[in-house]
């Protein structure tokens, strides 16, 4: 596949003989980020209604990232070689009929194996980013990315808070039927109005799995995979601790968990909004590294504040902001530097960049789980995000410096 023109695109609404409007990709990003984290305020519930510990419930946590990373390997190559169109249709289907499992799940196990298949949505996020690099240079890809982020934001938003109301009001089986239905009216969307992005590949699926290593020897992919992992590694131990630090520490009850629980959201909006503002003027490394920095500036002043003694649940949350901020502002740019270091395989890149975020999220969403007690309270997972923004800043240093070296070599 050749690199992407610079010209614009010609996007017709409803009209699957052009590429998808950005709406419909902003609808299908979203609804990986609504599975994620809408039904998070029901866990507790979920625990006494299964008759397990809140421990095996936090494991769909976990285990649903752990398999979205594993299936993000295989999305990008086939994508590659068969289509966008045809696999994002596959994979909203086969999400339809794993939501039905997780509804009619008789045990603990069966819920946890059909949550895990849930994991399938993956396909939404990894092929709305290959979509845009398939059509725009990788600063415009940023851009646009981080325009289609920026809407899906709004889901994580909400999302919480709708679970958590539910929870209050209904029951956690409402949450995945409203899943279901969602999903069903976005695959419809999507077969009227997704065109195919992708050029035809003269490869089999087996040898595009075999330009990985391809991947693997290039420094600044790495550099850019690392410093998404790293930044996102801290929403990612978000996710798994946060119902415990505001339901246990806190003492908040499903409702106002849900309500709290989508402060991130606010800030990763704002950070979208200022990279489809400025990706294209101060270039994507730039914006990553603000990114790292405003991430690794939240955990920092979240540990102060708990360190002081005024840690609330209202301190607590409300530095998540400045998390979300950063990742805003790191994620969709060091997306678009992983897609541009091999144009080409810029479906490949998406899934195995998004396999190494997803799964070192999973790992540490089980740490989380694991070292949160009522006598940690909540500093575990704030020393735990604030080592991964750290590292994040580390890995967007070494890129630059590759860059710079690579330049310098050139000149």
């Amino acid at each position: 596949m050749n690199a992407p023109s610079p010209s614009v695109p010609v996007i017709r609404f409803l009209d699957r003989s052009t590429p998808p409007h950005v709406s419909t990709l902003i609808l299908l990003a979203g609804l990986s980020a609504l599975v994620m984290n809408i039904f998070l305020p029901s866990l507790p519930h979920m625990a006494e209604y299964f008759g397990t510990e809140y421990a095996v419930m936090q494991l769909s946590v976990p285990l649903y990232l752990l398999c979205s990373a594993i299936m993000q390997l295989f999305i990008g190559p086939i994508s590659d070689n068969l289509g966008r169109r045809p696999v994002m249709i596959a994979g909203l289907i086969l999400f339809m009929l794993a939501t039905l499992g997780c509804i009619y799940a008789p045990t603990t196990t069966v819920f946890l194996i059909f949550r895990v298949a849930q994991a399938v949505i993956a396909t939404a996020m990894v092929l709305s980013r290959a979509v845009l690099r398939d059509l725009y240079t990788q600063d415009q890809a940023a851009s646009k990315i981080g325009y289609v982020t920026m809407g899906m934001a709004l889901v994580p938003m909400i999302a919480p808070a709708v679970g958590g109301a539910i929870e209050q009001f209904y029951e956690w089986h409402v949450t995945f039927w409203l899943m279901f239905a969602i999903a069903g009216a976005i695959l419809i969307l999507t077969l009227f109005d997704m065109g195919e992005t992708a050029k035809a590949s003269s490869k089999s699926i087996l040898a595009q799995f075999g330009e990985y290593p391809e991947l693997l020897r290039s420094p600044r992919f790495w550099g850019y995979a690392m410093a998404s992992a790293f930044c996102s590694g801290a929403f990612f131990a978000y996710l798994g601790g946060a119902p415990f630090v505001g339901s246990t520490v806190f003492g908040l009850d499903p409702f106002w968990l849900g309500m709290y629980f989508g402060a991130p959201a606010v800030g990763y909006f704002t950070g979208n909004f200022i990279t489809g503002l400025f990706a294209t003027r101060f270039g994507v490394n730039r914006m990553v590294l603000w990114g790292c920095l405003a991430n690794a500036a939240g955990g920092a002043l979240s540990l102060t504040i708990f360190l002081l003694g005024y840690g609330t649940a209202e301190t607590f949350f409300g530095m998540m902001t400045l998390i979300g901020l950063g990742n805003g502002l790191c994620i969709p740019n060091a997306t678009a530097g992983m897609l541009s270091v091999r144009p080409h395989l810029a479906g490949t890149a998406s899934g195995l960049g998004g396999a190494i975020m997803i799964g070192g999220g999973s790992g540490l969403a089980v740490l989380v789980g694991y070292l949160l007690t009522p006598e940690t309270g909540a500093y575990p997972l704030i020393l735990l995000m604030l080592a991964t923004a750290i590292a994040g800043v580390c890995s967007i240093l070494l890129v630059i410096r590759r860059e710079r070296h690579l330049n310098l070599t050139a000149g």
